[in-house]
């Protein structure tokens, strides 16, 4: 691991930032010192950090300006960025002012734009910043802000985090932003999803098993926590994790310690832990179905992702981005959205989050006929309502015709799978999408 990998970004702000302009520093990593314009004995570099400067020349008096042609003469290395008015103009008849501007390597004019300010963030660091995941987390609402700072901060630090939100809101991204924000991005990202594994399978799946642990395991295997040492695993709906499973994990956290599937022998492994889920833990811990001590030791740090209606007008942003990336590898017609389109496209209450207004846009981008994407196209709107009509009825029709497979197998869940064709893994996945609890219903 270079020097570079532990290194902090701050901005020396010679002025007063206001909230937002201090919310999308954070956002983009940087932490924010403000300076008295006219003492440049504040000024300090610690280490390896990335460090930078912001004069801002919005409301200054001659006196200041001279101590910051001071300052930027005293720091010659310091990259310095000035900030000015929109109405501001550039060619001020102010020698002094003028003189001021010349040294700084770089203009922002007020109020910021997100994406002018990333690309002088980016223009302005000494060498090239590391691979960052963070920028799939798309939006620009201040709830979004204040995630990618908050994605900053935890990054910084070797804890687990628990990552909750409504389904679809993006948990893997985050995940995904913290481990290449973190030192660890060099080594293995391994996620795995705690629902979509059969329970008798999970703890080999985690853990890893010895030859002959069981029938079929004719060779040892590495489980995730092993092949992802020196890096980070991602356990999605951590809610769904069986009870033996949740007691190994606890071991983790406290010991660093695994035992593969058929052995007694300690396992050291270094691993940063991240868990999501949609559910909420304390009703499960109440019922019996996840453990407290896990539970408390998994959320350290806690990360609350913001469901899209909460996002304002970041739907409209997302819509864009994500139809100009299909467009990129797909040959379709549309390329935009009418405006009543944009209008449904704030009133719908989305529930399926981010992840249905992706598949939302994709299928509209394929199905329009005309430039332009129409609310219909979007299923939105009135014409909109028969389609999600029509897809309660399939729901209804899916959770029914698995009760019947259940009722007549016993609650055998493979031949149930055989009855509906389905493997057994799906089984379980349709118990959990529809609420049906085996243990009750045998």
């Amino acid at each position: 691991m270079n020097a570079a990998d532990g290194a902090r970004h701050c901005a020396l702000w010679f002025g007063v930032p206001s909230a937002r302009e201090q919310a999308l520093f954070a956002a983009h990593g940087w932490r924010l010192r403000t300076v008295q314009l006219d003492c440049a004995r504040q000024v300090g570099m610690r280490g390896n950090d990335v460090v930078i400067a912001i004069a801002d020349l919005r409301c200054v008096v001659p006196g200041q300006l001279a101590a910051l042609e001071r300052t930027l003469s005293e720091y010659p290395e310091l990259p310095m960025l000035a900030l000015l008015d929109a109405s501001d103009p550039a060619d001020h008849d102010d020698p002094l002012r003028q003189r001021v501007l010349r040294g700084c390597r770089d203009t922002l004019r007020a109020p910021i734009d997100q994406a002018r300010l990333a690309e002088t963030l980016a223009r302005l660091e000494p060498a090239p910043a590391p691979r960052r995941d963070i920028d799939s987390i798309g939006g620009r609402s201040p709830a979004m802000l204040g995630v990618r700072a908050m994605l900053h901060r935890y990054a910084e630090v070797d804890l687990p985090v628990l990552i909750t939100g409504e389904s679809g809101t993006g948990k893997e991204l985050a995940a995904h932003a913290l481990h290449d924000l973190s030192r660890r991005r060099d080594r293995p990202f391994v996620a795995m999803n705690c629902g979509a594994i059969a329970p008798t399978l999970v703890q080999s799946e985690l853990f890893g098993h010895e030859r002959g642990a069981f029938t079929g395991a004719a060779t040892r295997r590495l489980g995730l926590f092993e092949s992802a040492d020196g890096g980070t695993v991602f356990l999605d709906e951590i809610g769904d994790l069986p009870l033996d499973a949740q007691t190994n994990l606890l071991r983790v956290l406290q010991e660093g310690t695994i035992e593969r599937v058929g052995s007694s022998r300690p396992v050291h492994v270094d691993v940063r832990v991240l868990a999501a889920t949609h559910v909420d833990l304390d009703a499960a811990i109440a019922q019996g179905r996840f453990r407290q001590d896990l539970y408390y030791r998994l959320d350290v740090l806690r990360l609350q992702l913001p469901p899209l209606r909460a996002r304002g007008d970041d739907v409209e942003l997302l819509a864009r981005e994500f139809l100009d990336a299909f467009r990129t590898h797909n040959p379709v017609q549309a390329r935009g959205f009418s405006a009543a389109a944009r209008r449904c496209l704030r009133e719908h209450d989305w529930p399926g989050n981010v992840r249905e207004l992706l598949n939302r846009v994709r299928r509209a981008a394929v199905v329009a006929e005309q430039a332009l994407i129409e609310p219909q196209d979007l299923q939105l709107g009135p014409a909109g309502a028969q389609v999600v009509a029509l897809d309660d009825h399939r729901t209804r029709t899916e959770r029914q015709a698995l009760l019947d497979a259940l009722r007549e197998t016993g609650c055998n869940v493979s031949a149930s799978a055989r009855r509906l064709r389905v493997s057994r893994v799906t089984v379980y996945r349709l118990c959990r999408k529809h609420g049906v609890s085996l243990d009750e219903m045998r």
